[in-house]
């Protein structure tokens, strides 16, 4: 959920540097807003408590002053992987909430999330399935105030124990990963596919940018370079402030098969035998935290393609899964991450976040790694500008 007002992550930056925890968050969304379709993405949560990880749709300019909320919400909350769907809008805004079961495990496997936008309905979808779905005053509520459209926005970032729960620092890092998302417009009773991406280039696409502001809580900044794309999806990272990056954040493949290149941060060592006992995973790689890094075991289930990868296996959607390539200590190739696991493995690893990242929401656009207390004062201050320019010429 977008930060209410920016400007606060700016105020708590000066005011309570010793009380903010030490994480960095991420944020990932598309420069244009899209009209009455269907918005849908591939994606696997963030685990943990005191997470928060989300897909949702948001009428630019909601958070200025006067303006009115258009907000619609997937949140991922607590331990137990639940989620929650919204209805946020109004001036001032409200929330109207939903609190689901799901079918499934949302942090251990991909589904498929949508939000159908017509003139008269908002209908929440998961796995094709319609678990929410709004008429009346709702719908017409987004029909009269967004109708220059709604933007995708994908996040992850650390509640607190008034939403989402505690952060344990201890399980960073943690990754949302995202398959692919698509857009379809919505016409005389149809949905009609414009575009897809499926985050095939190692850098950010075209018409996609990345947040640089402070999380709802307060808690922490998102960072662009806790945004990364690697073997075709998007990851966000929630890390420790001085820790960005996509280091051992290798994800699981889509529709519950394991990946090839799972474990990469923590692959097994040259030869790639398939009991994997040669190559241990990289510090900070474990799979109780990201699945990644197959932490290969004594009995090659870290990427043996005889076990088919049971550190990862197709029911969880090969979460740090080696896959039938064996990227990740298979027997057939013995390369994968031979020697390359990053040191601290994936304790560098991006994750994403929304709202923002927990230490930098002590020293909110403070560089990472540096020390100097200026940058606590001139660095947000220049993201606020930037920000405002961005309001002031849309």
């Amino acid at each position: 959920m977008k930060n209410l007002v920016k400007v606060s992550g700016f105020l708590a930056a000066l005011l309570c540097p010793q009380l903010c925890l030490a994480v960095s968050s991420a944020e990932l969304y598309t420069s244009k807003s899209y009209g009455y379709g269907r918005f849908e993405a591939r994606l696997r949560f963030a685990p943990k408590d005191g997470v928060v990880s989300a897909f949702f749709l948001w009428k630019d300019g909601s958070e200025k002053a006067g303006a009115y909320w258009n907000e619609l919400d997937f949140e991922k909350l607590g331990a137990d992987c639940h989620y929650q769907s919204n209805a946020i809008y109004g001036n001032p805004s409200a929330n109207h909430t939903t609190n689901h079961t799901p079918q499934g495990d949302l942090c251990g496997a991909y589904h498929t999330y949508a939000y159908e936008w017509t003139a008269d309905t908002i209908s929440w979808l998961v796995d094709g399935a319609v678990i929410r779905k709004e008429t009346g005053a709702t719908a017409q509520a987004f029909a009269q105030n967004a109708s220059t459209g709604m933007q995708f926005h994908f996040n992850l970032w650390p509640g607190d124990s008034s939403f989402g729960g505690n952060l344990d620092p201890s399980a960073l890092p943690l990754h949302q990963y995202i398959d692919w998302v698509q857009y379809s417009t919505y016409a005389d009773g149809a949905f009609t596919l414009a575009w897809r991406e499926d985050f095939n280039a190692a850098t950010l696409p075209d018409g996609w940018l990345t947040g640089d502001w402070g999380s709802p809580k307060n808690q922490s900044t998102h960072a662009p370079g806790n945004v990364n794309f690697i073997n075709g999806f998007a990851v966000l990272s929630l890390t420790a402030d001085n820790a960005v990056g996509p280091a051992g954040a290798m994800p699981g493949g889509s529709a519950g098969a394991p990946s090839g290149t799972a474990g990469s941060g923590g692959a097994p060592a040259s030869g790639g035998a398939s009991n994997a006992s040669a190559g241990s995973p990289a510090v900070g790689g474990s799979p109780s935290s990201l699945g990644t890094a197959g932490s290969p075991a004594s009995t090659g289930t870290g990427g043996s393609p005889g076990s088919n990868g049971t550190g990862g296996s197709p029911g969880s959607n090969g979460a740090g899964a080696p896959a039938s390539t064996g990227t990740a200590g298979s027997a057939s190739t013995g390369v994968a991450g031979t020697g390359t696991a990053p040191s601290g493995g994936a304790a560098n690893a991006s994750g994403p976040a929304t709202g923002g990242s927990s230490s930098e929401g002590c020293n909110v656009g403070r560089a990472p790694g540096t020390g100097a207390w200026w940058w606590t004062l001139a660095i947000p201050a220049m993201a606020f500008l930037r920000r405002r320019r961005r309001q002031l010429a849309a």
